[in-house]
């Protein structure tokens, strides 16, 4: 096949010569030169049938197609599973931080109650409406009927851009708590929270409003960063190029950066902080006092980091794949230095993760979080118990 084909300049008559287009489209290789991804063009999800890619002896399965083959036999039970798990746990943290009752500010209260709502929007949008149907294709053919998939992307790349910048915002914010205090009193508080919240949510849904317009309503049901069909002449133009690299520097390349940087600043100020207020503070005759303000201080730092950590540590994989498949792209790179298979699929298999990891970082790190799950769960045995007659 050669590039004039990709172009549009072939007769597109099939889903089959859709899905032979769409493989060169995303990876320059012609996937008749490669016989194991016929299978996934099939997508005969079988892991009897992988078995043979995971555990074979052909000279042609390199160790990253060992490994993405197990890993495709691992989704078919990794996704429903999140899926049944972050549901609950996300309705269980909204319901719990509405209440107020966690010991936090209401600033702080309504930044994670805002994550909770997109990692849960997230969960319905991505994983369960998007790679759910990819793993079990053979059962969710239907939804390339359904024209709907450029409004599915939207709000899509929408809640994906609101959770990772209620993050940043939310870094933001208890880095201005910590660090600056001249300023804590008038940022640090619910109204200001709940403009920047509103901010974001407003940039997000505008910002990807212009995918309605790049792809169109067919969906492709393969893992790759678009699920949808471009529009006609879309993929090759210079308009695509510019528009796909500022929607990942804004989500997640630049996040990352503001991320490390504020940590790195909050970290800082922390330690030169305790310094300082230790030798101030030191007693005369020995002993040792707590600070009070030190506490607070190290309360909030360890809320940051095990949030914001939890962000990079599971976004990792899908940005060092971003970053690698454009510079091969846009570099003309040789192909033996495309992004390997494995490290896609664990972007986005680590990526789906972060959308219910808070919630089990709340428990480890907030005791009145954690006692309040406790009473959740045990009020409907509480009230079953004071039905039954004694």
């Amino acid at each position: 096949m050669n590039r004039d084909l990709v172009k549009g300049e072939y007769p597109v008559t099939t889903i089959e010569d859709k899905l032979r287009i769409e493989e060169w489209n995303v990876t320059g290789i012609d996937r008749d030169l490669r016989p194991l991804k016929l299978d996934v063009m099939g997508w005969g999800r079988n892991s009897f049938e992988w078995s043979n890619y995971i555990l074979g002896n052909d000279d042609w399965l390199t160790i990253d197609l060992r490994v993405y083959y197990a890993l495709l036999t691992i989704e078919l039970i990794y996704y429903p599973i999140l899926a049944i798990v972050a549901v609950p746990v996300n309705i269980i943290t909204i319901i719990i931080l509405s209440r107020g009752k966690c010991g936090l500010s209401r600033g702080v209260t309504r930044y994670l109650a805002a994550m909770a709502v997109a990692d849960l929007l997230g969960v319905f949008l991505d994983l369960i409406f998007r790679q759910i149907p990819i793993v079990y294709r053979d059962q969710f053919t239907f939804l390339m009927a359904i024209p709907v998939c450029n409004i599915h992307a939207v709000l899509l790349y929408a809640a994906t851009d609101c959770s990772v910048w209620f993050t940043v915002t939310f870094t933001f914010d208890r880095f201005v708590a910590i660090s600056c205090q001249k300023l804590k009193a008038k940022y640090c508080t619910e109204r200001t929270g709940t403009v920047v919240l509103g901010t974001v949510t407003v940039v997000s849904c505008s910002k990807n409003i212009i995918w309605y317009f790049m792809l169109s309503g067919d969906y492709i049901l393969l893992n790759n960063p678009w699920f949808c069909w471009e529009r006609y002449g879309i993929r090759f133009s210079s308009e695509w190029a510019v528009i796909e690299l500022l929607h990942y520097l804004f989500t997640p390349l630049v996040p990352f950066v503001l991320i490390l940087l504020l940590n790195a600043l909050t970290i800082r100020h922390v330690l030169v902080a305790s310094r300082a207020r230790r030798r101030l503070r030191r007693p005369c005759n020995g002993e040792t006092t707590k600070d009070p303000e030190m506490e607070n201080r190290r309360k909030s730092l360890i809320l940051l980091l095990v949030i914001s950590g939890n962000f990079i540590v599971l976004w990792t994989f899908f940005t060092v794949n971003f970053v690698w498949a454009r510079l091969w792209f846009f570099l003309s790179l040789p192909l033996s230095m495309l992004p390997p298979w494995s490290v896609q699929e664990l972007g986005f298999m680590f990526q789906q993760l972060s959308c219910c990891t808070n919630t089990a970082l709340y428990v480890v790190t907030q005791t009145k979080f954690r006692e309040q799950v406790k009473d959740m769960v045990k009020s409907p045995f509480s009230t079953i118990i004071k039905c039954i007659p004694k």
